[in-house]
């Protein structure tokens, strides 16, 4: 590959960027000291979600501007088109130094979004999207799920209606992600209710600001609320902003939702790591079964990495992993849960008493959000689905026959 770096050379010059325009992390905090925070989705008021959301921006937009955005992405684009794992092998040193958290709606605009507007879109959507996308000027929600389509996305029932050179969308959607700081959001609608399901969507881009949106925060068990409602009464859409051909939403969809599960390799490490923490620091000796939960925990971690590296590997290979990324989510979930059996058991009672001793009550944030992931990013049920049709060939049950 002519003119693009090694991977080891590449490491390198990211390194020495990073220490001239960020300082280093400390080295592993003192045990016991510092922030025990262990939320799987954050618990920030709306003005603390505003201003990390403002200091992310300045961060990605700094990446961007000195060459470190958009890096698989071709120069038109603000990016220097190197293979797609260098955004891993980026990351990755990245995480040595002090720089904000990126929370959901920023991958959500720049690895969902913004491939597929470059995939969907028109030139002119290209032009107008794509490199405030990559930049995060613009920032993009998920207006996918509803509240009785479930996990049948393709049931939803938002509507969109032709009218003049536009769209009138009617509908509710839910569990949105973002949708209080993102620009624009990118909804899944039913533009014929008398076609096969599939074969009656049409995807939109919508102003998250126009007239007729109103977003209602979702309060979560554990206090926050990432989470919306976002409701459309006759918002109007110009056709301009539609991606895609019209009754081909469920293919633009689906190009959105495979990128989605990508990320399954670092889903909830942290935790675990923490947990593992917890668990050498115990003030007394581990139990016979806590050992063997520690130990199983350790390996579930390798092996959470290792399918990881798997996805990068498909990438670095020039092909869109399949199996892989649905095996990553699965092994994700499942580790997120013994997370929590683990640190139920050495906690006991002190996980569900706030008494203020550092690193237990907190961990509640992880036992009540947890869960979630079982849903967030296509549910389990659904790549168990995937892993049974695609891989083991097996057919789909017919409706009616359940067991």
């Amino acid at each position: 590959m002519d003119g693009i770096p090694g991977p080891d050379e590449f490491r390198a010059e990211a390194r020495r960027w990073l220490k001239g325009v960020a300082p280093p992390r400390s080295a592993r905090q003192e045990w016991g000291s510092g922030d025990d925070s262990v939320a799987v989705f954050e618990n920030r008021t709306e003005a603390e979600k505003r201003e990390h959301t403002d200091r992310t921006r300045d961060w990605e937009r700094t990446r961007y501007d000195q060459g470190w955005g958009a890096l698989a992405w071709p120069p038109e684009y603000g990016g220097r088109e190197l293979p797609v794992h260098y955004e891993r092998l980026y990351r990755s040193e990245e995480s040595a130094f002090d720089v904000p958290r990126r929370t959901e709606v920023f991958p959500v605009t720049q690895q969902l979004v913004a491939p597929a507007v470059r995939i969907w879109g028109t030139e002119e959507q290209r032009r107008r999207w794509l490199r405030p996308m990559l930049r995060t000027d613009e920032l993009a929600c998920q207006l996918f799920s509803e509240t009785e389509a479930g996990s049948d996305l393709a049931a939803v029932r938002t509507r969109a209606v032709r009218d003049r050179d536009g769209w009138v969308l009617s509908g509710h959607k839910v569990w949105t992600s973002g949708a209080r700081v993102a620009t624009w959001g990118v909804a899944v609608c039913r533009t014929d209710p008398d076609v096969p399901k599939h074969a009656g969507i049409t995807v939109f881009l919508v102003r998250m600001d126009a007239p007729g949106v109103t977003v209602r925060p979702i309060r979560q068990m554990t206090g926050g609320s990432s989470f919306n409602e976002v409701y459309l009464d006759d918002v109007f859409v110009p056709d301009a902003d539609r991606l895609g051909p019209v009754g081909q939403g469920w293919r633009v969809t689906l190009t959105v939702l495979a990128a989605e599960r990508l990320d399954s390799g670092v889903l909830g490490l942290d935790n675990a790591d923490r947990a593992l923490e917890l668990a050498r620091h115990l003030p007394r000796p581990l139990t016979g079964g806590e050992e063997q939960q520690a130990a199983d925990l350790y390996v579930r971690t390798l092996v959470q990495r290792l399918t990881g590296l798997r996805v990068t590997s498909a990438l670095a290979a020039g092909r869109e992993p399949g199996a892989e990324a649905s095996v990553g989510k699965l092994h994700a979930t499942a580790t997120m849960r013994a997370t929590t059996d683990l640190v139920q058991q050495l906690l006991g009672p002190r996980l569900a008493a706030d008494t203020g001793e550092w690193g237990t009550y907190a961990w509640t944030e992880h036992l009540l959000g947890a869960p979630g992931y079982r849903i967030a990013g296509g549910s389990d049920e659904i790549q168990r689905n995937i892993l049974a049709e695609r891989v083991l060939g097996l057919p789909k049950e017919p409706k009616g026959e359940g067991r």
